[in-house]
């Protein structure tokens, strides 16, 4: 099915499923949407007296201006995060690139991704939409229950992990033609390595490299047989003589189907750095958080640390004074969007800062590469 097909389809579905929701205030049409941020924008002039009606619109809804566009947003809170309103035309477009940013993941996972910068996509429309990517239907029809046991080893972190070989023969990418993966059964952290052959001595030179940056679990597994694990923990101990680790079966509970669900995604996508970034700082439902989280204790950072708002724009800037015009002005609208009642947060100015130096260092590396190439 082709995107334009899809996007029919789904808005047909969604149009179905809100016939009985008409009255829910998270469905804005474009009309609906326009209607509110004129609203809005007349009240914060004092251009329209304020009705009883008004008031629930202002709790519920505020606008904020970026580059000249006016945007309607959920009111600011103290934490300074900005959560858009999406309109219904927007929905598909904005559920597909989030669904592909983070791997074709399922539900929970997108639910987690939207809820960092947007309000009003609701459950049922992400599963509308789920229901109609194929690969996801494709996967979900490959992928087979398995019985849940309750593990017998401590959860103690690189307890028990898996390394398991993904064939690719049938589509080397030059010299490398396997794929090694290796996951942490307690904290779903992924690493992945591109291999030439399937010999129990690459894997373990490869694991070695994990081993010594994350140490070393007590029971290492494979799904590729008992003798596969048996070479790969033989070949550890010879390479590493002081490492004590024992090889084991794999056991089908939860955090085996993580690993089988793992290798599934990685048959299908491509670039193994980037995927490997993919899912370990995806939202995992089994453990109510991102594989990077579980082993780091905060999410990760890819490159600037910036506010929601800014990510539609960043793009835009090509020198230090679109930067600080942009930063600029994202400081002053949230600083006009708080409540009149409330003090502004003392390190807005700090934060703000902070953002400044961090793009303007970012901007001025970029510029230095270019010049090198």
């Amino acid at each position: 099915m082709d995107t334009i097909n899809m996007k029919s389809i789904f808005y047909n579905e969604l149009h179905n499923n809100r016939k009985n929701l008409a009255n829910n205030t998270s469905f804005l049409s474009d009309e609906k949407y326009n209607e509110l941020i004129e609203i809005i924008s007349e009240l914060k002039v004092g251009c329209k007296k304020k009705e009883p009606k008004d008031f629930r619109v202002i709790k519920r809804y505020d606008v904020l201006v970026v580059q000249g566009k006016t945007k309607l947003i959920f009111p600011v809170k103290d934490d300074n995060v900005v959560l858009y309103c999406v309109l219904t035309s927007e929905l598909f477009d904005i559920l597909q690139a989030t669904h592909i940013s983070i791997g074709h993941g399922g539900r929970d996972q997108m639910i987690n991704e939207l809820g960092n910068k947007y309000k009003n996509i609701t459950r049922n429309d992400i599963e509308t939409f789920l229901h109609f990517c194929e690969p996801c239907q494709q996967k979900q029809k490959g992928s087979k229950k398995r019985v849940v046991v309750t593990p017998i080893i401590s959860s103690d972190f690189k307890s028990r992990c898996q390394v398991d070989l993904i064939d690719f023969q049938s589509h080397p990418d030059g010299k490398f033609k396997f794929i090694m993966v290796y996951q942490d059964h307690l904290t779903k952290f992924v690493v992945l390595k591109p291999l030439k052959f399937k010999r129990a001595e690459e894997v373990a030179y490869n694991i070695i490299d994990t081993f010594t940056l994350l140490g070393a679990p007590t029971i290492l597994q494979s799904d590729n047989g008992r003798e596969f694990s048996n070479q790969i923990v033989s070949n550890l101990r010879n390479m590493w003589p002081e490492l004590k680790i024992v090889h084991g079966k794999p056991r089908h509970s939860q955090s085996q189907g993580s690993v089988e669900r793992a290798n599934q995604d990685i048959e299908n996508i491509e670039g193994l750095r980037f995927i490997q970034l993919m899912k370990n700082r995806a939202y995992d439902s089994g453990i109510k958080m991102s594989p990077c989280e579980a082993l780091f204790g905060c999410k990760i950072k890819i490159g600037l640390n910036i506010s929601n708002s800014l990510h539609d724009v960043i793009s835009t800037i090509e020198n230090e004074k679109q930067l600080a015009e942009i930063i600029t002005e994202q400081s002053q609208n949230i600083e006009n969007e708080g409540s009149a009642d409330t003090e502004q947060p003392q390190n807005i100015e700090n934060e703000t800062s902070d953002t400044e130096q961090q793009l303007a260092t970012t901007i001025k590396l970029n510029n230095e590469n270019s010049n090198v190439m």
